[in-house]
Order: C-alpha cells, then structure tokens, then sequence
C-alpha cells in the first residue's frame, strides 16, 4: 500500500464525515444541543455511536495486541466490555429520567448534594475523559504512524488535530451520526479480516500447529493466569460502568427504554465480536512472532487483504478510534461546562454563548489529552493502569449511591481515595502488579469496605434525594442572565 494514497483517501474520508457532522447539526443553538444532542438522541443513534465507541481503539489495537502475545486472551477485552455495557444497561438505564448532565451530578445526587463530592467528582472525571481521550490519540497515532510512514509522536500531534475539527464542527449529535456510519463498516471490516488472516497463513489447523498450545486454553488462561486474565475482563468492565462517556448516551437518550435497547444490543453483538480480536492477533503471531511493538498487529495483519480491502479497513479504523475519541472530547467539554464553569463563576454560562465557549473548551481537553498520550506507547497498560487508579473507586461509588440511601459524601470520599491509593500501591510494587495483572481487584475491595465502613460510622445525610435532585436542577438552569442566586448545595454555610 502506498503511504500517500493512504492519506489522500484518509483524508477524503474525514471531510466526507464531518460534512455529514455539520449537515446534520447545522441547526443547534444552545449548549445542551452540542454536548447532549438536545436530549433526543434515537435509539438507533446511541446503538451506533456505542457500537463504534466500544469496537475502537480498545479492540482494534489494545485487543489485538493482547491476542498476538496471548492468544485467546485477546477475548477478555470483549467480555469485559460486554459484561460492562449489559449492567449499565439494566442498572443505570432509568437515571435517563433523572435528566442530569454530567457524572458529578448524579454522583452529587446520589451523596446527599454535598458540594465537595460534585466538585471533587467532577475533577475526577475530567482527568478520567481526558485519560480515555489519551487512549484513542495514541491509538489513533498507532495508525497513522504505520499506515503513512511517519514518527509516532507526529502522527499523536495530526490525530488530535483532527478531534479539533471532528468534534468541534457539530458537537455530540455529529459524533453520533459519524459513529454509526464507521461502526457499520468497521465492524464488517473485523470479520473479514479475521477470515482473510486465518486463510492466508494457511487455515485453522496451520494456525493452531503454530501457536502456543498455552495460548489456547480457555481465554489463554494457560498463559497468561488466572488473576491476571480475571483483572482484566474486570477493568474493561468497569471501564464501561464508571466511564462518563457512557453516562453521556444515558443522559442524552431519548428515553430509558431506548438506552436500554441500545445497550443490549451492543452488549450482545461485542459478546459475539469478541473472538475476532483474538483470532486476528493469533493469525498476525504466526505470519510475523517477531513484531517489535504488539499493538501494531492490528495494522500487520492488513497484509492479508487486497489493497484496496486493506486501504478500507485501515481508513475504517482509524476512523473508529477518532469516533471512539469524540465522546470522551464531548464528556470531558460538558464537565467544564457544567461544573468547572459553575464552581468558578457560581452560574451556568450564558445559552447563547455556550457553544463558542464549548469549542474553547474543546480545545484544552484535547491538548491536556495530547500530553496524555505522548507518555506512553501501550494501549492496554495505558488504559488499564488509568481506570484502576481513577474508576475502581467511582464504580463503587456509584453502585452503592444507586442502590443504598445510607450512603453519604463521607463514604463516596472514602471510596475514591481507597481505590486509587490502592493501584498506586500495587503498581509501584512490580512483585504484586505481576501476579495480579493490575491493581483493579484489590482496589475494588479497599474501595468497597472503606465506604460502606465510613459511611456508618459518619452522620446520614440531611436532605433527601428529592430535595437534592430540585437543587441540582435549579443550579443548572440557572444562567447568567437570570437574577435569582442558585441555592447552596448540602454541606456549605447559607
């Protein structure tokens, strides 16, 4: 494949997407329309924007990657993420109604409308949108360097570059229309790839002769271990229960009914896709044992197709990670919006000034997620090392606040400082980080026993969820241009 035609039909591709982007939203006026689709996205829209999130960076390079040096490892990625997309569904679905913006609001509801915890939740969930953000510029960047010939540190720089332009031209309906569209084709790129990789090293059975009979056990348990296997179809889950891009597709759903059927949906088909990641990684290790980098064997495998098939499923997947990108770009610009905006300037901003200061805002995420992504060249340890420190203690958070009216800011604070003191502690001890795989089982269990113990043994909170829930709203429909005070949140002197 020639290098410049890549990027000719690359870019042809792009302005092809972010035409229809514009065409689409060229309508919207307020910033709830440019971060949250007005709140009327189809179910069809949210299964295809989560469909192109979930098979994005993850499994085109992370999955891939982990099925070349592991087998049927590379399965785990897809579990995991099934397993988290399906109990999002079922649990957090109906939160839909509740009409909350970001993650700190629901959290702040959930803990009794304590200001430090939405404040404190809504730092926590910047760091973790722009965290995944990171994710796909590497990526993203992985491709590009590949696939045009040029320094990966070059190729991080134009990938964010291009967020500027696909996120920032139609904001979150966009995304979501050109997240459908690449969903479609990169999905059926998946399966012929993997069809094609396994014809051309010869068949399954040459597949099989040539790979690690450990690598074939039952999710290359045999290779890689139990605890190592198990922590990471936990942290991907968990990745998609605490993740505020995935709280984003509820908040902007039409309905619950309609998230919930786009989420099934997606759960079943990633359950199904699972395989193809590690089969293509399998087939890649025996056209080529010797690849320096594992996460290019995504993009070595594309030797197996015809030019012209290589040159899709390439463009395809690049496009998915700056799809997969473009909902962390739009999270992390609405927990700006919402909350950071708010705890400076005590109001929202002004409606008619929401969606030039959206596309500001989109510009720091994006070169705070760039500084991200220059610091590491591995997708799986980048990503599982950031959910472990930043989402074991929000996913517990956020379990316990659904489903335990007891739990208050005291616990929810208890929380998040046990599970990331906790991976910090497993991580800087190479002994422990090895035999677990990473820090995300530990982190959970000092998580969950340090919030329910403070939680009991700390005041049950004043307000109830009601009360709460007519605070948060109040304060966020309050603008500049209005003359009523927002009201103090629980926790803060009147």
């Amino acid at each position: 494949m020639e290098h410049n035609n890549f990027l000719i039909w690359f870019l042809l591709y792009a302005f092809v997407m972010m035409a229809i982007g514009w065409y689409v939203t060229r309508h919207q006026k307020t910033g709830e329309d440019f971060i949250l689709g007005g709140r009327k996205l189809p179910m069809l829209l949210t299964l295809g924007s989560t469909v192109g999130t979930m098979v994005g960076t993850g499994s085109s390079i992370g999955a891939v990657s982990f099925g070349y040096t592991n087998g049927w490892a590379g399965m785990l990625y897809g579990i995991g993420g099934a397993t988290g997309i399906l109990l999002t569904a079922w649990l957090f679905g109906p939160v839909r109604k509740l009409r909350f913006m970001t993650m700190s609001e629901e959290i702040c509801y959930y803990t009794g409308g304590s200001r430090i915890v939405k404040n404190l939740v809504a730092l926590l969930i910047f760091l973790a949108s722009i965290g995944w953000l990171g994710a796909h510029i590497l990526g993203g960047g992985l491709y590009l360097a590949w696939a045009a010939d040029i320094d990966i540190t070059v190729a991080k720089i134009i990938i964010a570059v291009g967020f500027i332009f696909y996120v920032g031209i139609g904001g979150y309906k966009a995304v979501s229309w050109i997240d459908t569209l690449q969903s479609i084709v990169l999905f059926l790129g998946f399966i012929v790839l993997a069809a094609l990789s396994v014809s051309y090293v010869g068949g399954w059975d040459t597949l099989v002769a040539n790979t690690d009979p450990q690598a074939f056990t039952l999710f290359g348990i045999g290779k890689l271990g139990l605890w190592p296997a198990l922590s990471l179809a936990i942290v991907i889950g968990i990745g998609v229960l605490a993740t505020p891009s995935y709280r984003q597709r509820i908040y902007s759903a039409a309905s619950t009914r309609s998230i919930r059927q786009s989420f099934v949906i997606t759960g079943v088909l990633y359950m199904g896709f699972s395989f193809l990641p590690a089969i293509i990684g399998m087939a890649t290790h025996v056209m080529n044992p010797e690849l320096e980098n594992p996460s290019f064997a995504f993009l070595f495998a594309t030797n197996a197709l015809p030019a012209a098939l290589a040159m899709v499923v390439l463009i395809a997947g690049m496009s998915a990670n700056l799809s997969s990108g473009s909902s962390d770009a739009i999270a992390g610009v609405s927990i700006i919006l919402r909350d950071i905006y708010t705890m400076v300037t005590g109001k929202m901003p002004p409606p008619e000034k929401a969606i030039n200061l959206s596309r500001i805002f989109l510009l720091l995420v994006i070169l705070l997620a760039l500084i991200f992504a220059l610091t590491s060249n591995d997708i799986i340890g980048y990503i599982t090392k950031m959910i472990s420190m930043i989402m074991s203690g929000m996913c517990v958070t956020v379990l316990l606040g659904k489903f335990w009216l007891r739990f208050n800011w005291q616990g929810c604070i208890a929380a998040l400082l046990g599970g990331s003191l906790t991976s910090l502690t497993v991580i800087l001890i190479p002994a422990w980080s090895q035999a677990l795989g990473n820090p995300v089982i530990p982190a959970l269990l000092v998580s969950l026993v340090a919030a329910v113990a403070v939680t009991l043994l700390t005041p049950k909170n004043k307000l109830s969820r009601e009360e709460v829930l007519q605070m948060i709203t109040d304060e966020r429909e309050t603008t500049h241009t209005d003359t009523k005070p927002i009201g103090p949140l629980a926790g803060e002197s009147k």
